[in-house]
Order: C-alpha cells, then sequence, then structure tokens
C-alpha cells in the first residue's frame, strides 16, 4: 500500500511541473506582446507587429535568402506577398493567407516558435484594422511603378495585335521606347500626363482592347486596376529602371546550400570499385559482382540459369517486342559453341525490330500522340509521324544518347538550316527531332481555349516531360511555389522557362494547325508550327513525281471526250502526295521577358528571371552560359546551352536517369522505383553503387544504349530463373535483391505484335504515316488492315480520343502529358476482349490456316507445332495427349452443329476445331506472359 502512494505522489508532482513549465513558457511567450495593446488605439506595424516576426519569422522571411520569397521585415512587403500571392488582405483577416497559416499552427514550422493565442488575435485585429482610413500602409513598390510592372499589362492584353508579328497602326507596345515613339496616331503615352495619353484614352473609351475582338486573339479586357498603375505610371513620368534580370552569377546561391547537394541524387556519379569475389563462380560480368555482394549480406543468392528455349524467348521480347521463330530458336539450341548466348544478343540488337520495341519506351517518355488532345474535336498531327520514325531510326543506329537529347532539345539550333544552300539529311532530322518538344496536348488552336492561362499550361506540361523523363525530377511542382520537398526554389522554375522562351513564349504564340469551321475564326499572324525544310533530297522527290502525275494527266486528256479519261485522270491524280512537312519547335529570337509568376498566376508577375537551371544541379556559383548558335543567329542559344548542361559527363543525374529506365525495362522495376523522381520523396536505389557504376559506364561507352543492353543481359543476373523457391519468399519476398527474373506481362503493342505474328498476317513495311483506325458498329476500334495483314501497333494512329481499343484494355497511357511508367492491371476486360473480339478471332483463324499450311492435317504435328510458334518449345506428354483430346471434342462438337445445319463439311469441320483451339493458346497464360 505504502508503494502505490509513492506511485501516485511521484505521478502527481511529475504532472504539477509539466504544468510550471507549460505556465512558465505561455507566460514567456505572452511577454513578447507589447502590454499597452489598448482595444481603443490602432495598431501599427513597427510597435505590435514587428516585435512578434522579428523574434519568429525573419529568420526565415527577411532578405535575399528568404522562403517562398516572401519578406516580413516591412509592412509593404508584407502587402506585397511572395511566391503564394499576396499574404494579407487588408481589412479582411480571414481571407489573408498570412493569418490562415499562424492560425492552423502551419507556421512558423518549429512547434516553439508559433503564436499564442493573444499574439494571433493582435495579427487578427491588425490586418482587420488596414481597411481603416487610418491605417499605417508604408509605400512600396506597388505604388511606384517602373516598366516591369507596366510590361505585363501590354503583353498580356495589347501585342496580340501590337507586337512583333502584327503592329496595327504602326504601334509596337512591348516597351517604353517604343509607346513613345507611338504608331500613325502619334506617341502612345506622354510622361507626366496620363489624361494626354492615347493609350489611356483608348482604354477608358472600351476600345483597347477592342470588345468585339477578344476573342479572335484570345485577350482579356484590361481590368481597372491594371489601368490605374498604369495611369500612376504615366503621371510618374513613365519611370524606367534598370533590373538585372536573377540570374546565375559567381556569387553561392543563398537559395540552395551546399548541405542541399549532399543529397545522394544531386552529387555527379563516381565510379565505384567493382566487389571483389575469391570466388568468381557464377559472375559474368560486374552487374552480378554488385549484385551478388548485397545479397550475400542477406544470405542470399542468385537463382540456376533458365534454359535455353526460356532465355531466346526472353531476350526476343525484351529486344524486339516479338517472340522467337521456331527456326531462331532451332538455330540457337543447336548452337554449342562458346558466346552463343552473347552472339544471340548482338543479333537482336542488329534486327530493325528493336528500335521499333525501344522507340515505343521512349515515345512513352515524350508523350507521343497523333493528335492535339484537350478539346473534344482532338485535332490530328499530321506530320507527328517523322518524330516516331526518327526515333525509331535513332535506336536502330544506336545514337548516342548525348546526342539524342541534344537534337531533341535544341536540334535547330545545331545548323543553320535557313540559309543552307541544301538541306541534308541530317539538318532535316535535327528539327524533326524537336518535335519531341510538340508532343504535350495542346488546345490552343482554337481561340477560345488559347488564352494566355491556356499557352502556360502547355508550356508546364512540357517542363513537366523535360523534368520527369530526363531528370527524373518533378519540376512541376515548383510552378506555383518553391518545392516542398526538393531544393528546387520558386525562381528556378522560372529560369527554365526562360531557357524555352525563344521558342514557347506565351506573349508571342505559335498555334498549332489552325481549323477554320470549328467555332470563331482563330488568327495566327506568327504562322504555324510546321516547316518546310525536309531534305533537299526529299523535296526533290516530291516534286518529280508532281511533276510526272502532271505529264501523265496531261496525256491521258489528250483524247477529249474517250471513254474512261475522267476515271483514269481521277486514279493518277490519286498518287499525289502532299507536301512533305515537319512538325517541329525552332527559337526565334526575341523573347517576352520573364517574370516569376506567383502561384503560377500570369496577373501576379513577380521577380525577373533569366535563363538558368535548377542551381541544386550545379555548384550555385557557375553562370549559365549561352551564346548565339552560330555568327548573326537571330536564336538564343538558350536551348543549345540547356542541351550542352545536360550532357555533360558529370551530369548529376542526366546518365542514372537513362540507365535506370534501360534497368526497369530488364529486371521489371528500377534500380530507383520512382522512375521519374530521384527527389528526396522518391525512393532511394536499392543498389546505389550499382546504378553509379552504370551510370559512368554509361558515358564512358559513349552514352551506348547497346551497349548497356549487353552488359545487362549478358548477366547471370539476367539469365536466372523466374522460379519462386521458399527461401527467396522468406528473404526476397518484393525480389529487391533480384533474387529471380519477374515473371512479365506482354505490354499492350508486344501482345498485338505478337498475336499478328503467330497468325502469319505481320506487316514488317516500317516508317511513314500511322496506319488510320475504324471505328466499328460495336464501338470497338480497330486499326485498319493493309493489303498483307497489319502493321506493328507503333505504325497505327494513336489518337488520344480515339485509341484502338486494343490499346485502352491492356494499359496503354493517355499521355497526359506523358507516361514515366505504365500502370499493370489485371482486369476482366482484358480475357473478355481476347476472347470476345472479333479481330482476335481472325487473327486465331489466320493462325490455324497457318499451322495447316505448315504442316497438314497431321494433329500430332499440328499441336507441336503450335507450340513451338506460340511458347518457343515443344508440348509435353501430358499436354500432348489433352490437346489431342481436345481436338477431337471440338470436331465432335461442330461436326453436331454443322450436320444439324445440313453442311458438315469435313474440312471446315477440321477448320473450325483447329480456329477454335489456336484461340484457346492465344488466351493462354503462357502466350500472355514472358517467364
Amino acid at each position: 500500500m505504502l508503494q502505490l502512494r509513492l506511485w501516485v505522489l511521484l505521478i502527481l508532482l511529475t504532472q504539477a511541473s509539466q504544468g510550471k513549465s507549460i505556465v512558465a513558457a505561455d507566460e514567456s511567450r505572452k511577454r513578447e506582446v507589447p502590454e499597452d495593446v489598448d482595444p481603443e488605439r490602432q495598431l501599427t506595424f513597427e510597435h505590435d507587429i514587428a516585435p512578434l516576426f522579428r523574434t519568429r519569422c525573419l529568420k526565415c522571411h527577411e532578405g535575399e535568402s528568404r522562403k517562398a520569397d516572401l519578406d516580413l521585415a516591412s509592412q509593404g512587403r508584407i502587402v506585397l506577398g511572395g511566391e503564394s500571392g499576396a499574404a494579407i488582405v487588408p481589412g479582411a483577416p480571414d481571407e489573408s493567407l498570412l493569418y490562415s497559416r499562424i492560425s492552423s499552427g502551419e507556421m512558423p514550422p518549429d512547434e516553439k516558435d508559433r503564436l499564442n493565442v493573444a499574439e494571433q488575435k493582435v495579427i487578427y485585429r491588425w490586418i482587420a484594422e488596414m481597411g481603416n482610413a487610418t491605417a499605417d500602409v508604408t509605400t512600396d513598390p506597388p505604388t511606384n511603378p517602373s516598366q516591369h510592372d507596366v510590361i505585363p499589362v501590354m503583353l498580356r492584353h495589347c501585342t496580340a495585335c501590337h507586337g512583333r508579328h502584327r503592329q496595327e497602326a504602326g504601334l509596337d507596345l512591348r516597351n517604353r521606347a517604343a509607346m513613345l515613339k507611338g504608331g500613325r496616331s502619334g506617341p502612345a503615352i506622354v510622361p507626366g500626363n496620363a489624361d494626354a495619353s492615347l493609350i489611356v484614352q483608348k482604354i477608358h473609351a472600351g476600345q483597347m482592347p477592342p470588345f468585339e475582338r477578344l476573342v479572335e486573339v484570345s485577350v482579356k479586357p484590361v481590368e481597372s486596376t491594371e489601368t490605374a498603375m498604369l495611369v500612376t505610371w504615366i503621371e510618374l513620368g513613365a519611370p524606367e529602371i534598370l533590373i538585372e534580370p536573377d540570374v546565375a552569377t559567381t556569387t553561392s546561391d543563398r537559395l540552395v546550400s551546399d548541405e542541399d547537394r549532399e543529397f545522394w541524387a544531386f552529387r555527379s556519379p563516381v565510379k565505384p570499385d567493382v566487389p571483389d569475389f575469391r570466388n568468381p563462380a557464377g559472375i559474368c560480368n560486374p552487374v552480378d559482382a554488385f549484385i551478388l555482394s548485397k545479397q550475400e549480406l542477406h544470405g542470399t543468392g542468385l537463382s540456376p540459369e533458365a534454359d535455353r528455349r526460356t532465355l531466346i524467348r526472353r531476350a526476343c521480347f525484351d529486344l524486339t517486342g516479338l517472340p522467337p521463330d521456331p527456326v531462331e530458336i532451332e538455330s540457337f539450341l543447336s548452337d554449342d559453341q562458346p558466346k552463343a548466348y552473347e552472339r544471340l544478343v548482338d543479333r537482336l540488337l542488329d534486327s530493325p525490330r528493336y528500335g521499333e520495341r525501344w522507340g515505343r519506351y521512349w515515345l512513352d517518355v515524350a508523350g507521343y500522340s497523333d493528335s492535339e488532345g484537350k478539346r473534344e474535336q482532338d485535332l490530328p498531327r499530321p506530320h507527328a509521324w517523322r518524330y516516331r520514325d526518327y526515333v525509331i531510326r535513332s535506336f536502330n543506329a544506336d545514337k548516342p544518347y548525348s546526342r539524342f537529347l541534344m537534337e531533341q532539345i535544341a536540334g535547330d539550333e545545331l545548323a543553320d538550316y535557313e540559309h543552307a544552300t541544301e538541306i541534308t539529311t541530317e539538318m532535316s532530322g535535327n528539327l524533326v527531332a524537336t518535335g519531341f518538344l510538340r508532343m504535350v496536348p495542346d488546345p490552343t488552336w482554337a481561340n477560345i481555349t488559347g488564352f494566355i492561362p491556356d499557352r502556360i499550361d502547355v508550356i508546364a506540361d512540357e517542363i513537366d516531360v523535360f523534368g520527369s523523363g530526363i531528370l527524373g525530377l518533378t519540376l512541376k511542382c515548383a510552378r506555383c511555389h518553391s518545392h516542398k520537398f526538393d531544393p528546387i526554389p520558386h525562381r528556378d522554375y522560372y529560369r527554365l522557362v526562360d531557357v524555352f522562351k525563344g521558342a514557347y513564349d506565351e506573349y508571342n504564340w505559335l498555334r498549332p494547325e489552325i481549323h477554320p469551321g470549328i467555332g470563331p475564326v482563330s488568327q495566327d499572324v506568327a504562322g504555324g508550327r510546321i516547316l518546310t525544310a525536309v531534305s533537299t533530297v526529299e523535296r526533290k522527290t516530291w516534286e518529280e513525281n508532281n511533276e510526272r502525275i502532271a505529264r501523265e494527266i496531261a496525256a491521258a486528256q489528250q483524247t477529249p471526250g474517250a471513254e474512261g479519261t475522267e476515271a483514269q485522270v481521277k486514279a493518277i491524280e490519286s498518287q499525289r502526295q502532299p507536301e512533305p512537312q515537319i512538325q517541329a519547335l525552332w527559337d526565334r529570337g526575341d523573347p517576352s521577358l520573364t517574370y516569376i509568376y506567383r502561384r503560377g498566376d500570369p496577373m501576379s508577375p513577380g521577380r525577373l528571371v533569366g535563363p538558368g537551371v535548377p542551381s541544386v544541379l550545379t555548384d550555385g556559383r557557375t553562370p549559365f552560359k549561352v551564346e548565339p548558335p552560330w555568327p548573326g543567329a537571330k536564336s538564343t542559344g538558350r536551348r543549345l546551352a540547356l542541351a550542352r548542361w545536360l550532357t555533360q559527363p558529370d551530369h548529376p543525374l542526366t546518365s542514372r536517369v537513362a540507365v535506370n529506365r534501360i534497368w526497369k525495362h530488364h529486371f521489371g522495376q528500377g534500380i530507383v522505383k520512382t522512375l521519374g523522381n530521384f527527389g528526396k520523396a522518391g525512393v532511394l536505389p536499392t543498389h546505389p553503387e550499382l546504378l553509379d557504376w552504370l551510370a559512368v559506364e554509361f558515358v564512358e561507352q559513349g552514352w551506348s544504349f547497346k551497349h548497356m543492353h549487353r552488359l545487362m543481359m549478358t548477366s547471370a543476373t539476367y539469365r536466372q530463373s523466374s522460379a519462386l523457391n521458399a527461401e527467396h519468399e522468406s528473404l526476397d519476398p518484393h525480389n529487391a535483391l533480384i533474387s529471380r527474373m519477374p515473371l512479365v506481362r506482354l505490354d499492350a503493342e508486344a501482345l498485338f505484335d505478337s498475336l499478328v505474328l503467330v497468325a502469319g498476317r505481320l506487316d514488317e513495311t516500317r516508317f511513314g504515316p500511322g496506319d488510320p483506325v475504324i471505328a466499328r458498329a460495336d464501338g470497338l476500334v480497330t486499326p485498319q488492315a493493309t493489303t498483307l495483314g497489319w502493321r506493328r501497333m507503333i505504325y497505327v494512329q494513336q489518337q488520344r480520343k480515339r485509341l484502338p481499343t486494343h490499346l485502352e484494355s491492356f494499359d496503354f497511357p493517355q499521355m497526359n502529358p506523358n507516361c514515366i511508367e505504365r500502370r499493370d492491371s489485371v482486369v476482366s476486360p482484358q480475357a473478355l476482349y481476347l476472347m470476345n473480339n472479333g479481330m482476335v478471332f481472325e487473327l486465331a483463324e489466320a493462325f490455324a490456316a497457318r499451322i495447316k499450311n505448315d504442316v497438314g492435317n497431321d494433329q500430332e504435328k499440328q499441336i507441336t507445332h503450335i507450340s513451338l510458334i506460340a511458347f518457343g518449345r515443344l508440348p509435353d506428354e501430358d499436354e500432348q495427349q489433352i490437346a489431342l483430346a481436345s481436338l477431337s471434342q471440338l470436331e465432335a462438337k461442330w461436326t453436331d452443329h454443322l450436320t444439324s445445319t445440313g453442311s458438315a463439311d469435313p474440312e471446315v469441320i477440321r477448320h473450325k476445331s483447329l480456329t477454335a483451339y489456336c484461340h484457346a493458346i492465344m488466351n493462354s497464360a503462357e502466350f500472355l506472359y514472358i517467364d
């Protein structure tokens, strides 16, 4: 009993002690509130608010290194706000972001700095009283505007008609000098006299911008606050101040610290030593050494090597997306010379099918589509196929990844195609490559969805594609504010926007191809996004074809009134090809200024910035060097500088992200599982040393994709069996240690292509415009067949809102804007599609016809041949007997059915039975999965 009393006493004393400390802390915090806070006295910033902010907030929100670009050191700067816009709304504390963050306890982030209830009430009252006339509002730049406050207004509302490409009435409003020069009616502004300034008169009269033309040019009326600011600027004499754009300098960056750069993904990869094993048995190359060294730590190891039939099927699907032919299998099995498997890998890498398989992966990254998307019309992109062909050819040629990126990011800045006497194939290919930056959904062809916010969304999508696909970073998170997890300031996002500004300028926009008749007439005074700079050889071929057609038509018309002349002319005319053109992106020079958009809102411009890259990926003390691509070039050279920075051998992310994606497609998941997020919110690498070794090896071997394929695929790790045993299930349940190969289902394209191939209906005609799709009466969408069958799915049109049903059923992504990693679902509609789709049944019939043509009516031979073609192996005895029994039962069923209809032809019965069996094989798990 005494012991229990002692415990109770101890608990009471502890609680009393804690209570005293809480009270003491609360009392100390209360002391920060001025003691003379009188409810009748007008609160002031300096006397009542500044003392609170000095002790609680200014360590993060003051000076050049202020977080979120929010400076709380003066009332004027608080009103100006930061990345998230205005911090307070005078007179409305409940609508003020500053009070919301403080009262919710979100800010300050450190619990010991948070304001108590009394302090919060002071903040609330101070904001409320700011609405009174007697409020202490300090003078700040917003009430002393410069040209940097006015120019954004002109860009938003006026330069569509009075800018670079159109200067109605001879008036340009892009800068102060141009406003003073004016147009045919005289100067646009009279410094010191707003009432006498034509631009103010026109705005007040509702004549600028003209109301009846707002939708035509996709602009909105000038707001009253903007007009008031313009008037103030003119009355002050239209002051022009020099503000240098915020760019990287030789001075250390205050927003990104060296500590921020210490995160593993932000440091340059260094090639580690390959782990040393006393017993190198089972190690084929350095990949195995890294994998085994980690497996040993966990008491496990590699699985036994898969058999040769499994290996050839795995390798063929991995590199070509198609199953091996029985002849290929037999050739590989009979090759008993050393390095037989290595020679197989080389043959597959040399196949033109390789580029079709691996090019498709890159098209996902780019967000490839044959249509614009977003709007219900989903207008076509008639020239997008050239980019698809460029990608396939690049992979087949093993184009160095560094060059591959250089061409796609800045192909227009690699050679002066505009003044070349001859457009070479390389020049034309460079321009086609820039289609990488034209693939995101884009509704701006229509005036009603072509306003500045719509254009900014397109630019944001391109930044997202660039960031996730090439850098492995979620740059989009810094569009509206500094990144919440990674050290990517709001500023850095807009520096990157400025890099693209010479080609992607929201105030000097190139629309997609205009389509009259859909909505009000759109205007595109700057010209479209199409170049005619195809190679001289291609253009000459096209011209000669047109001349030939003209001669043949003239010859056909030599006999007026002759029977069939009209039909003959029509047949000749059908041979005419459209003019060869390129969907491209190019730098047009003289871009608009770039301001940080607080909260991503163009109506709330902040600091002026210049071109740059994420500071965390640099040393923070090196300027971003931009030079014109050649003497006298109108191009800014900014994207070329970006491409050169990306392809530096020691870049922290470029090679890591690339080899991680290759690894994922060979081993089922990346070393970094989050393929598009190498930042702090991403998943850490399972084998960091291996990732860095591969990244450096990639660069050292000339950025060669094919070298990396050989390295990974010839490893013992890749050659493992996929069989799961009890040890692996216990020690490596998620296969993070890669103690076995994964069992992988065919993706949408590989499945379609395989169905067509085994049926003997694959048309291997390559390149050119995509094959159209047909919307059937039952609502399904199927590719249109050629005279030879069907081409591979990569050559079928891929419109965002009219995808083939096969693609939709098997997880083809929507490309909004791109796809870094496809989902892998197993749902009933997939099985129903394979069982009931008319095209699949047609292919099953063709498969049966192929089997009969190859081996005749011998059922045992038919079963064996089907297994070899579909599975790459011979059936075992049990399978053979089950198959024979199944065919027998099918024939009996068809005999009964056809006899009842009066047409029991034995040949028809055998064909229908064999078709049903082939259809079942096409639906089997072994056909759908790669072991």
